[in-house]
C-alpha cells in the first residue's frame, strides 16, 4: 500500500486551549487546522474519538462506534441558537490549564444536554432533516449505546454485569420497559450524538480543504464496561455469569517485572470468524467514514495476544495465544479494498508478526526515541525507514522529546549525538528534522515536541491509572516564526499537502 509523502502534527482535541476546560471541536480546533495549512502541514493525528471509559482513557472507552461528546463545542451550539451566548458565562475561558474532566462533567456537560433539550424542543426544517438522517443512518448501532448510557446513568455508573440480571442479560421485556422509562434521556443523548458526528464531519471537511487530512487511531480490544460488550456477550470470553474469563495485556519486559494486565476482555476470534468477522468490519468501516488513515493499534495482537486468565492480579501468568492473522484482514479488505491502513507494531516484535504485517502490505510506524539502543533498536532510525512506515519523534505514550533527552542513559545518548550531529535549536528540533527528512512516507509530530516542552507536558504514563490525558496546548504556543520554520521543512523534504497524490486505485474518503 503506497501512502503519499507527508507530514503532520499529533494532537488530540481535547488538548486545543477551547472554553469549558477541555479541548473541543469549536473556534480553537478551526484555528489549529489554520495553523497546520500555514505551516504547510498536510497530516492531523488525533486519537480515538470515542466517549471515555476508565481513567479517562481514549482506549478505554463506553463506545466503538459513539463519539465524546464532551468534545463539542458550545460556541457551535450557541452560533446555531441551540445555547443561549449567555449560558456560556460561567464555563471557563480558553486557557491551556490541564483538563480536569470532573468538572467538566459538571459544569460542560449539562450545558450540552440543554442544547439537546432545547433542539428537541424547536429544530424544524433542514435541522430536522439532518437529525432525522443521522438517526436513521445509524440507529445500528446508536440505540444499542444511548440505551446502555441511560442505564449506566441510572445505576450511578456502576458496570453492566451489576445492575439487574434481567438487564444485564437484555431480556427483551426489560429492554422494552427500560426503553420506555428512560425515553427523554435517550431522546437528549441521541442529539448529543447528532451534535459530536455534525460537528466533527464540518472540521474534516474544513480541513480538506485546505489539504489537511485527518488520522484517526482505532484501539484493538474494548473496555468491559461498553455499550458493545453488553450488546454482544457472545463476541467475547465470557462466563456463564457474563464475567470476563481471560482479559489482556503484554508479558514481562524490560519496562515491567510483572508486564501489563490491562484487562479488556478478549475476543472470541472463532465465533467472529463464523459471521465473517461482520462487528470488526463494521467497525473498521465505520472509523473510515470520520477519518481518513487508520492507526490500528496493537497490531501483534492480530497475530499472537497475551492471555491473562481474569482472576490473575498481574501480566505475568499469561500466554500467548494465536490471533485470526490473515484471515481476519482478508475479510476487511473485502470490505474496505482500498482504505489506507498502518499498523502500530512497536514492542517486542517476531518474525511471524513481521511477515503478517509484509504479507498484508501494511506500513510499519517508527519511533525516533526507541532507535539509540543496541543494534536490534535501530529498525526505529530513518536510515532503516522504507518508504512503507510512519515515523514519529514520539507517541502519546512515550516521554516528550525533551523529557526523553534529560532521563536517557549515557550510552543511548552518545549514539543520538553521534547520530543527530549537533543540535543548537534543541534535541526535539534534531529529532523533528531527523524524522521529517527520513523516506518514510508519513512523518507525525507530537505538538509537545513541536514546542519543546518538559515531561510535565507528557500525554500518558502507560501502566499508571490516573493523571493522564490531561495535557493542553497554551493559547499563546502558536507563532509566526514557528509556522514558517514547519513549513520550510516541510518543502525542503518535499512534503508539501498539494504534492500528496494518490496511489493507483486508491481513493480517500470525502
Amino acid at each position: 500500500m503506497s501512502f503519499p509523502r507527508a507530514t503532520g502534527i499529533l494532537l488530540h482535541p481535547s488538548s486545543l486551549p477551547s472554553r469549558g476546560g477541555i479541548g473541543d471541536l469549536g473556534p480553537a480546533a478551526y484555528g489549529f487546522v489554520n495553523f497546520l495549512a500555514s505551516a504547510r502541514q498536510g497530516l492531523w493525528q488525533v486519537l480515538p474519538l470515542s466517549p471515555l471509559g476508565l481513567g479517562n482513557s481514549p482506549y478505554s472507552s463506553l463506545s466503538a462506534f459513539a463519539g465524546n461528546v464532551m468534545l463539542v463545542s458550545v460556541e457551535r451550539l450557541a452560533e446555531r441558537g441551540w445555547l443561549p451566548w449567555d449560558r456560556l458565562h460561567d464555563l471557563a475561558e480558553p486557557t491551556g490549564g490541564a483538563v480536569d474532566y470532573e468538572q467538566v462533567r459538571a459544569r460542560k456537560l449539562p450545558l450540552i444536554e440543554e442544547a439537546a433539550r432545547n433542539f428537541l424542543k424547536n429544530a424544524s426544517g433542514n435541522a430536522r432533516e439532518r437529525f432525522d438522517k443521522f438517526r436513521g443512518e445509524n440507529a445500528w448501532w446508536l440505540e444499542g449505546f444511548i440505551l446502555f448510557r441511560a442505564l449506566r446513568e441510572r445505576y450511578n455508573k456502576e458496570a453492566w454485569n451489576s445492575w439487574p440480571r434481567e438487564l444485564a442479560r437484555r431480556e427483551p421485556a426489560a429492554i422494552k420497559k427500560a426503553t420506555r422509562e428512560l425515553k427523554n434521556d435517550l431522546a437528549t443523548d441521541r442529539v448529543m450524538q447528532f451534535f459530536f458526528f455534525e460537528q466533527w464531519h464540518a472540521l474534516r471537511r474544513y480541513a480538506a480543504e485546505r489539504a489537511v487530512r485527518m488520522v484517526g487511531d482505532i484501539a484493538i480490544f474494548l473496555n468491559y464496561d461498553s455499550a458493545d460488550v453488553w450488546a454482544n456477550p457472545h463476541l467475547f470470553q465470557l462466563d456463564e455469569d457474563l464475567n470476563p474469563t481471560a482479559v489482556s495485556g503484554v508479558p514481562p519486559d524490560y519496562f515491567s517485572v510483572t508486564g501489563q494486565r490491562w484487562g479488556n476482555p478478549l475476543y472470541r476470534w472463532d465465533v467472529m470468524r463464523q459471521d465473517g468477522y461482520d462487528w470488526w468490519v463494521k467497525r473498521l468501516r465505520w472509523t473510515a467514514e470520520c477519518v481518513d488513515y487508520i492507526r490500528l493499534d496493537h497490531f501483534r495482537g492480530f497475530e499472537q495476544y497475551w492471555e491473562i486468565p481474569a482472576h490473575e492480579p498481574t501480566a505475568v501468568n499469561g500466554r500467548w495465544v494465536d490471533g485470526p492473522k490473515d484471515d481476519f484482514f482478508h475479510k476487511v479488505r473485502e470490505g474496505l479494498p482500498a482504505f489506507p491502513f498502518f499498523a502500530e507494531d512497536l514492542g517486542v516484535i517476531t518474525r511471524e508478526v513481521n511477515a503478517l504485517r509484509e504479507r498484508l502490505n501494511l506500513p510499519r510506524m517508527a519511533v525516533l526515541q526507541f532507535g539509540f539502543g543496541d543494534a536490534g533498536s535501530h529498525i526505529y532510525l530513518p536510515h532503516r525507514c522504507m518508504p512503507d512506515s510512519v515515523i514519529y519523534t514520539g507517541t502519546h505514550d512515550t516521554d516528550t522529546a525533551v523529557g526523553w533527552w534529560q532521563a536517557l542513559g549515557d550510552y543511548e545518548r552518545r549514539n543520538a549525538e553521534t547520530y543527530l550531529g549537533p543540535c543548537p535549536d534543541g534535541i526535539h528540533w534534531g529529532l523533528i528534522r531527523a524524522a521529517v527528512s527520513s523516506m518514510s512516507s508519513l512523518s507525525v509530530i507530537p505538538m509537545q515536541d513541536v514546542l519543546g516542552l518538559g515531561s510535565d507536558a507528557r500525554m500518558n504514563r502507560p501502566s499508571v491509572p490516573s493523571g493522564n490525558w490531561t495535557w493542553r496546548l497554551s493559547p499563546s504556543a502558536i507563532n509566526d516564526d514557528l509556522t514558517r520554520r514547519l513549513a520550510h521543512l516541510a518543502e525542503v523534504t518535499d512534503r508539501l499537502p498539494e504534492q500528496m497524490h494518490l496511489g493507483p486505485g486508491e481513493e480517500f474518503a470525502a
